[in-house]
């Protein structure tokens, strides 16, 4: 299954919401979230749009995951090329992890955010910002 995901924060700290594609391989969607997550930063927002995703993709029976972030931050914590040195991020990137591990095959890729566009409209939106 194919996962696009963003986070979206009005202020940062501000209005969050998150946005999550799932496709199937034919990269077809099956799913959409557009969820607003309260008042948080955008890096919070990202890390919650990954479980958020990564638990729809269980719930659809998903086995395999590759999912892909306009978040160059999350990518490289998540693929251990950064730390995590905020502490409010931390028991995050560990449930994210612990997802990640459930799958029999699990990437996470960094794309441009012109590659995300519809996770990044549902995520908008949710922050409260109108669906373009």
């Amino acid at each position: 299954m194919k996962l696009y995901i963003d986070g979206a924060s009005r202020g940062n700290p501000g209005r969050a919401g998150i946005g999550v594609v799932l496709c199937n391989h034919a990269g077809e969607p099956v799913k959409e979230v557009s969820e607003s997550i309260g008042e948080t930063t955008n890096n919070v927002a990202e890390y919650h749009a990954l479980i958020r995703g990564l638990e729809e993709a269980r719930a659809l029976g998903a086995d395999a995951v590759e999912v892909y972030t306009d978040s160059e931050l999350l990518a490289r914590q998540i693929n251990g090329l950064y730390g995590v040195h905020s502490l409010h991020l931390r028991p995050l990137y560990h449930r994210a992890r612990a997802l990640l591990g459930l799958f029999k095959s699990a990437t996470v890729r960094h794309i441009p955010r012109s590659q995300n566009q519809r996770a990044d409209q549902l995520a908008k939106a949710a922050a409260g910002d109108r669906l373009r």
